[in-house]
C-alpha cells in the first residue's frame, strides 16, 4: 500500500542513487559536446532533399536526456534542475579549459606531430564563442523544457503510462536543443547557414529516434530507482520558471 505526503520536500542529498545518476549525466554532457565540435557525419543519403549529416555528439547526447527524464521521473523536477544546472556549470568550465589551453604556448615537439591547428580544429571548436554559446543556452533550453513537460505531463496523467511523457518531452526539449544550437552555431559562424535545416534535422531525428529506442531501458532504470530510493515525486505545484522551485512535491512512498 502506497503513502502519500504532500508537503515533504526531500533534499536531493537524501537520496542514495542521485550522486551516481549525476556523474553519468554530466560525464555524458561534456563527452557529446566535445564530439559535436570532434566531426560531422554524412550518411550520404537525403530525405526530402535534405542531406543526412550530423555532428558526432548527436549519437552521445540524447543519453543525457534519458538521465534527465530518470532524475525528473524519480526524484522530480526540484532535484533535476539542480543537476541540470550543475552539468550547466561543467559544460562552461570545460569550454574555459579548452579555451585556455588554446591560447598557452605550445611545445615545439607537439607542434609536430600535432600542432595547434588540429587542436583548434577539434578540441577549440567547443571552447570558441560561438560553439560554446551554442551548446550552453541549447543545453539549458532543452533539459529544462525536456524536465518540465515531462513532470507537467506526470501529474496531469496521474504517473501512468511512462513511455508517452519521457518520448513527449523528448520531442519539444530535442527539438528545442536543436533549433538553438545549430542556429547559434550558425549565426556565430561555426556551421554554414546551408547546413543549418540539414543539421536540424538530422539532430532532431535521430536524437529522438535514440531516446524511443532507449525506452526499455529507461523504464528498468526508473523501477529499479524508485524501489531503491523508496519514492515516486510528482510536483504538484510546479512554478516553471527555472529560477523558482517548486512550492509543494506529492512524494509517493513505494
Amino acid at each position: 500500500m502506497r503513502s502519500k505526503s504532500s508537503i515533504l520536500l526531500q533534499k536531493p542529498e537524501q537520496f542514495r542513487h542521485i550522486g551516481a545518476v549525476t556523474a553519468f549525466f554530466v560525464a555524458i554532457l561534456i563527452t557529446s559536446n566535445v564530439a559535436s565540435s570532434a566531426k560531422i557525419v554524412d550518411l550520404g543519403f537525403s530525405v526530402f532533399s535534405v542531406r543526412m549529416a550530423f555532428d558526432g555528439g548527436t549519437l552521445l547526447f540524447p543519453l543525457s536526456y534519458v538521465f534527465g527524464d530518470i532524475l525528473t521521473e524519480v526524484y522530480g523536477f526540484r532535484a533535476s534542475r539542480r543537476v541540470i544546472w550543475t552539468g550547466f556549470a561543467a559544460l562552461a568550465l570545460s569550454s574555459l579549459i579548452f579555451f585556455l589551453l588554446g591560447i598557452l604556448p605550445a611545445d615545439q615537439e607537439w607542434e609536430v606531430y600535432a600542432g595547434s591547428a588540429a587542436y583548434d580544429a577539434i578540441l577549440g571548436g567547443m571552447s570558441t564563442g560561438g560553439i560554446a554559446l551554442a551548446s550552453l543556452l541549447g543545453y539549458l533550453a532543452g533539459e529544462l523544457s525536456n524536465s518540465i513537460i515531462l513532470s507537467k505531463i506526470k501529474v496531469l496523467m496521474k504517473g501512468k503510462l511512462l513511455w508517452v511523457r519521457t518520448i513527449g518531452s523528448t520531442l519539444v526539449g530535442e527539438l528545442v536543443d536543436s533549433v538553438v544550437f545549430v542556429f547559434i552555431a550558425s549565426l556565430t559562424g561555426v556551421f554554414g547557414w546551408e547546413l543549418f535545416a540539414s543539421l536540424v534535422l538530422t539532430n532532431y531525428l535521430l536524437k529522438c529516434f535514440i531516446e524511443a529506442v532507449m525506452t526499455p531501458a529507461t523504464y528498468l532504470a526508473v523501477n529499479r530507482l524508485k524501489k531503491a530510493e523508496g519514492v515516486d515525486t510528482y510536483d504538484t505545484d510546479l512554478r516553471v520558471f527555472p529560477f523558482l522551485k517548486p512550492k509543494n512535491q506529492a512524494i509517493e512512498r513505494v
